[in-house]
């Protein structure tokens, strides 16, 4: 008898693997002993959390491995999703609930005299991302599994992600985020698949078989170690991978440089390979070519390519069904240099022609543009460009040569066009067009909004999209249900599954099977007693983090999102100076007790993002303390904004703020999240915000503002002194802000905010909207004070954000760009060992 089909084996393999309270009861323990050396009497909170996860981990790792053995054997294709960013949050609570084993773990920790709350919240969020692009990719990967698509995600494992802010005297202060400091459970190693990834040498022409071939010669060689996280679908049908990149020194250490007496030298390759992966950079929507972030751009594709090529030879297919069995999904730029290396690799390492490369290039690639901004844009030195990856400077301009012809060709004697359209953008300092490249490189360019791609193709890529309109479609992005909705609000899950059932988990639009429970009253009042669960659990956070008292009962209008100015975080801080002035000139005023909400990180050094955090501050310290408004508005800002804080805020909001300058938004997923959990949108037309209202109609929405085409055509006669000589409301909340009253002991601070406004022409146009603006929010007064009608709006939303899944989204990707099929994975044999 085989060991594996021993008795024994079979035992020790079953508590692993069994769906009962008292078998992850034993794996718990099993780990605690085991792979931590404690027992109950010396385990730690972190012993516990860790012991637990990997009993859950264990529950998922035969899927996990049969996911790999179905693909490797049905040779299927797969989509491999690229981003430098995945703000994947905490995984135990998101696993847990996908398996379908949350009331199991409850159970088997209470034998021990645990709480399962308490370990899930033990965790620490991967902060793997900014914002709402990575978000995006770990709800895109969360749908992959669940629809049961095979795929890969490829990422940067960052020794230290988005930084921890905290506050000091309203100031933002940052500091690092040491999310590994503890150990990661999810994650395994994997060094057997590393990669060397060369930076920097010189390229040699050499005789080759067919005609000159190119040696890159003379480089410094990184290692790229995976470690493989598993992204595991509801229901545990599939489990795909997430493979983040770790970089390490090809030499740890110098023995020769050591051994004449020079330690810095023996260490500095060691530093400077395993500086790549050290720390994710802050987004601040304006690109900067740090030279740094170059480096870290192009170990992460190199990582990612190589692999790709050894999983697909490892399969035995032939070169010209690469299309076939392989799509990659570029999220943002950051991975457009996929396109040159991957040329490097198929003409340099493979020896395909020119012609053969290109085609299997641009059939395999997809781009995904996330911005409007110009100035975000990215674009590379090329003389930076061409020190660091000289190899691939000569790729680029051998594919420009070849694109210039064929633009030339149909426009002839068109000058204008070709400087617009070329990959290398000319002047006293040339650069590479990163956006420019992804567009040739790849067969679809999608937005992720159907205003951001109207925009697009009319404004900001007008030049490709009329030269290729065929490869141009819109793709509105999408959040998942799980996490958005399942874990994050269990009271209003509860609910619908009890008035619904529960396929609303994997089909969203289902939903729209609450909208006839809107008119019934004994449904409206459980909504509202879900949606009170939740602002008082938040009420209670506040008041224990922050030592600020909010009432439940006041109306939560929230607005958490990256601090940008575009965001137009400061519109709301303006309105609600308007409505304290108007509380002080009649405190009787008839109002709904309302409180503002604010949570967002900006960039380090964004400073007038980081300005705006004070003034949030100080006009909160300053209202919070008056007693002649203190029942009628409150004003709290939650530092450290991010995934695991955004599920305790947004099922307790009432309002969704959603009031960036219209055409300036790519989509937004916030406003979906809010939508999903009931809150009704205050917003312009911008972004997802134009699918929103069309889904849920004018009554159930409050929209004002600009439109993006009176924002293009205004903006040239605006002059916001304008506004502030003709309206006194908007004038006094000014005057307030310049003259002080809201930082005595800091005189000038706030100088720069009212410049931006008045002086140097307010550039996001916040007082062209303020007007509107005020006059919307005296609507959602009005609207509130009916709690009857306002529910209805509420439940309306939450039945008509069908449309806004992820799944959808995955869907549309799958079908109309990567033209692949789902793969459901069986009860696996044994098998021969995959390309993992």
């Amino acid at each position: 008898m085989s060991k594996k089909s021993s008795p024994q084996h079979r035992q020790e393999t079953d508590f692993r693997v069994s769906m009962t309270a008292d078998s992850l009861r034993q794996d718990f323990e099993q780990h605690l002993r085991y792979s931590l050396a404690k027992d109950r009497y010396t385990a730690t909170d972190r012993d516990r959390y860790y012991a637990l996860a990997r009993a859950v981990r264990d529950r998922l790792t035969e899927r996990w491995m049969a996911t790999q053995q179905t693909h490797h054997k049905q040779n299927v294709k797969r989509v491999y999703y690229l981003s430098l960013e995945f703000l994947i949050g905490r995984l135990l609570g998101n696993n847990v609930i996908n398996l379908k084993m949350e009331d199991l773990c409850r159970d088997s920790l209470s034998q021990l005299g645990l709480d399962w709350n308490d370990l899930r919240d033990y965790e620490a969020d991967a902060g793997l991302g900014n914002g709402g692009l990575g978000r995006l990719a770990a709800c895109f990967m969360d749908s992959l599994s669940t629809m049961n698509l095979p795929a890969i995600g490829y990422g940067l494992r960052y020794d230290f992600g988005i930084f921890n802010q905290k506050v000091v005297n309203g100031y933002q202060v940052e500091q690092p985020d040491d999310w590994l400091k503890l150990g990661y459970p999810w994650e395994i190693a994997h060094p057997e698949f590393s990669f060397e990834v060369q930076f920097e040498g010189h390229v040699e022409p050499r005789p080759g078989p067919q005609g000159t071939a190119w040696h890159w010669a003379d480089t410094k060689t990184v290692i790229g170690m995976p470690y493989d996280l598993p992204v595991v679908g509801y229901g545990g049908g599939t489990v795909n991978t997430l493979r983040l990149w770790s970089a390490k020194a090809a030499e740890e250490f110098n023995l020769d440089d050591f051994n004449r007496g020079s330690y810095v030298d023996a260490v500095e390759n060691k530093v400077f390979s395993e500086n790549l992966t050290k720390v994710l950079y802050p987004n601040d929507n304006v690109f900067e070519g740090k030279e740094l972030r170059l480096k870290q751009e192009y170990f992460f594709v190199s990582c990612s390519l190589q692999d790709i090529l050894r999983r697909f030879k490892s399969d035995g297919n032939p070169w010209e069904a690469f299309p076939e069995k392989v799509f990659m999904q570029l999220n943002d730029t950051h991975p457009s240099l996929v396109i040159p290396e991957l040329m490097r690799l198929l003409v340099d390492r493979e020896r395909l022609g020119w012609d053969e490369a290109w085609r299997i290039t641009t059939a395999s690639t997809g781009y995904t543009n996330h911005t409007i901004l110009p100035e975000a844009l990215e674009r590379w030195p090329v003389d930076m460009f061409g020190r660091l990856l000289p190899r691939h400077l000569q790729i680029i301009y051998e594919i420009n040569a070849r694109f210039m012809r064929e633009v030339a060709t149909r426009y002839p004697l068109d000058s204008d066009r070709l400087r617009r359209m070329s990959l290398v953008e000319e002047g006293a300092h040339k650069n590479i067009r990163m956006a420019h490249l992804a567009i040739v490189g790849s067969s679809s360019v999608n937005g992720v909004a159907a205003l951001h791609t109207q925009l697009l193709k009319e404004r900001v890529l007008h030049d490709f999209a009329e030269f290729w309109p065929a490869k141009f479609n819109n793709k509105t992005n999408g959040i998942t249900p799980r996490r958005w909705l399942l874990k994050a609000n269990p009271p209003l899950a509860r609910l619908i599954t009890e008035s619904i059932g529960d396929g609303w988990i994997t089909d969203l639009e289902q939903l729209r099977k609450l909208e006839p429970l809107a008119d019934d009253a004994a449904f409206r009042e459980k909504f509202r007693s879900a949606k009170q669960q939740n602002k008082a659990a938040l009420a209670e956070h506040i008041e224990r983090e922050l030592k600020i008292v909010v009432s439940p009962e006041s109306l939560f209008d929230v607005q958490v999102k990256r601090l940008h100015e575009y965001k137009r975080q400061l519109l709301l801080v303006l309105y609600t100076i308007i409505l304290y002035n108007r509380l002080k000139q009649n405190p009787a005023l008839d109002m709904v007790p309302r409180t503002f909400l604010f949570a967002a990180k900006a960039a380090p050094g964004y400073a007038m993002a980081k300005l705006i955090i004070k003034l949030i501050h100080q006009v909160g310290e300053v209202i919070n303390r008056d007693l002649q408004v203190n029942g009628k508005i409150k004003v709290v800002f939650l530092p450290n904004y991010r995934v695991s804080l955004a599920e305790k805020i947004i099922p307790a909001a009432d309002v969704s703020e959603q009031i960036s300058l219209a055409g300036t938004e790519a989509s937004g997923t916030g406003n979906m999240k809010l939508q999903l959990n009931g809150a009704v949108t205050v917003g312009t037309l911008d972004g997802a915000n134009v699918e929103i209202l069309e889904e849920v109609g004018q009554e159930n929405i409050f929209i004002f503002g600009l439109t993006a085409e009176e924002v293009e055509k205004g903006r040239a006669a605006y002059n916001p002194w304008d506004i502030y000589h003709h309206d006194e409301e908007v004038r006094h909340a000014l005057d307030l802000i310049e003259r002080d009253f809201f930082s005595m002991l800091e005189p000038g601070v706030f100088k720069p905010v009212v410049q931006s406004l008045l002086d140097w022409g307010d550039h996001y146009m916040l007082l062209a909207d303020l007007r509107s603006y005020v006059e919307t929010q005296e609507r959602v007064d009005a609207a509130y004070k009916d709690r009857s009608g306002w529910d209805r709006k509420a439940i309306l939303n939450v039945a008509r954000a069908g449309k806004f899944s992820s799944d959808r989204t995955i869907r549309e990707y799958a079908s109309d760009i990567w033209h692949v099929q789902p793969c459901k994975v069986g009860a696996v044999a044994e098998a021969p060992p995959p390309a993992k």
